[in-house]
């Protein structure tokens, strides 16, 4: 049993620096977005790069329970503490997952927002559009009415 633990300790600690290296990566690669979308791939680097960190610190905490456990079986406690770390580890992940839900919908509501905004924006510019069309309209009309009213002036003298 502590063989396997060593194991699934040594693989969790490999996995964790392969996401780390991803997460390099993929900053590297928003570096290089053009800056009109870059904001939104690094606001979700940043929540990855925050997620990643709770993950470490709870893998920290795990290993420090482990080893809690491993003193406590070498001093022949009851194993209560194991039950308890398993507990508080499940508890964990559930509120982790629950976090990562609570992004997600955050993200779409986020996406949502943004493509109303786009949207709104497109109407005010054919709306921006419509006013200066009308706006010309008009001071053609005012130039032709002080047209008429020089010809009807000339008319009247005449």
């Amino acid at each position: 049993v502590s063989d396997d633990k060593k194991q699934m300790v040594a693989n969790v600690e490999k996995q964790l620096e392969e996401a780390r290296e991803l997460l390099e990566q993929m900053e590297l690669e928003v570096r290089e977005i053009p800056p009109q979308s870059r904001g939104m791939y690094s606001s979700r680097m940043r929540s990855y790069k925050q997620e990643m960190g709770k993950l470490e610190a709870d893998f920290k905490r795990s290993r420090i329970a482990y080893s809690d456990e491993v003193r406590n079986e070498l001093l022949g406690d009851d194993g209560n503490s194991s039950e308890n770390q398993r507990a508080h580890l499940l508890d964990n992940t559930e509120r982790l997952e629950r976090s990562s839900r609570r992004l997600e919908a955050g993200y779409q509501i986020a996406v949502e927002t943004e493509q109303i905004g786009q949207e709104m924006l497109e109407n005010l510019s054919h709306d921006r559009e419509k006013i200066q069309r009308a706006r010309e309209r008009l001071r053609e009309t005012d130039a032709n009415l002080g047209k008429s009213s020089r010809i009807l002036t000339g008319m009247l003298r005449r």
